[in-house]
């Protein structure tokens, strides 16, 4: 394989999701989240993680960066507490080239998961929710988006999108909903968008370089490259190439809105139970979002 990967060296914890990640070290001295190639999400998830990583750089959208992680047999057999668990009992991880998402791994990081909207004016790129909604839904995202928000020394919040396993149709592949499934789970982050901006959004989903996406995607491990992920992943580049069909998606998705704020007038739109809004300093700890380092990722907001 072409693409440079690290050794899995510490387990470190588990981490809550349904795919059942773990925080380890590997041997370039780095903290991932680790997902198992055998998850119990999906054959897919490795594949829609990497894939949809590349696709929201290429898109300017910011996020972790990511390697291929190799899990041996050994560590596997050493550390018995990151073994899966099942209706039937533990589930021993497959050993081989897992994917692996960069981790904060620092202190002194204010992370923040779910805001108040107080906080919206204080995302420096709540701009970006737009373009993320909009590559979603043309990549078959069968899941809300998730984001996680770090806060600089001024008080501002820069959005980073991380979890891209339910992309391209989720981890099976062959699952199908409605085009609001992918929108951010507060609506209300969508503010007030120029015609101006909807129009560069645009703009960036027409100037995607399909042929460099399909070089970095046929470097990914063989294993992961199944015909439901490739196909998934083949229709998105398709649709985002087609420029009347985007000027529909983004006709749809701003009357949708409109809709939404006139609708329930302002008040919050979530369809879960929120336990508070700030994460720990340094450390994820809630559901399958996940912490990561922001040094030397290689992205940038869009806006």
């Amino acid at each position: 394989m072409k693409q440079d990967f690290a050794l899995v060296t510490r387990y470190i914890r588990n981490l809550r999701g349904g795919s059942q990640p773990i925080l380890a070290q590997a041997s370039d001295g780095l903290l991932y989240v680790v997902k198992f190639s055998n998850n119990l999400q999906g054959a897919n998830l490795s594949f829609n993680e990497s894939a949809g990583s590349e696709l929201y750089r290429a898109c300017g959208l910011a996020g972790p960066s990511w390697k291929p992680l190799q899990v041996t047999d050994a560590f596997i057999d050493q550390n018995p507490d990151c073994w899966m668990q099942t209706a039937e009992g533990r589930l021993r991880p497959d050993s081989g080239l897992c994917f692996g998402s960069r981790f904060l791994g620092r202190e002194n990081i204010r992370l923040l998961e779910i805001l108040p909207k107080s906080y919206f004016k204080r995302i420096r790129n709540y701009q970006s929710f737009w373009l993320a909604w909009l590559i979603d839904i043309c990549a078959e995202h069968i899941d809300n988006r998730q984001a996680v928000f770090i806060e600089d020394s001024a008080g501002w919040l820069n959005a980073f999108f991380v979890d891209h396993g339910h992309l391209f149709g989720g981890p099976k592949g062959n699952v199908q909903r409605g085009f609001q499934a992918s929108r951010y789970l507060d609506p209300r982050i969508y503010q007030s968008v120029s015609s101006r901006q909807l129009f560069y959004f645009q703009e960036i989903a027409a100037s995607l370089d399909a042929d460099k996406l399909w070089l970095q995607v046929q470097e990914l491990p063989d294993e992961w490259k199944t015909r439901s992920a490739l196909s998934g992943f083949t229709r998105g580049l398709n649709r985002l190439s087609n420029v009347k069909l985007i000027q529909n998606i983004v006709d749809t998705m701003v009357d949708a809105q409109r809709q939404a704020n006139e609708s329930e007038n302002g008040k919050r739109q979530v369809e879960r139970k929120i336990s508070g809004p700030i994460l720990h300093i340094g450390v994820q700890t809630t559901g399958s979002r996940h912490g990561f380092d922001t040094r030397d990722n290689n992205c940038h907001a869009c806006v």
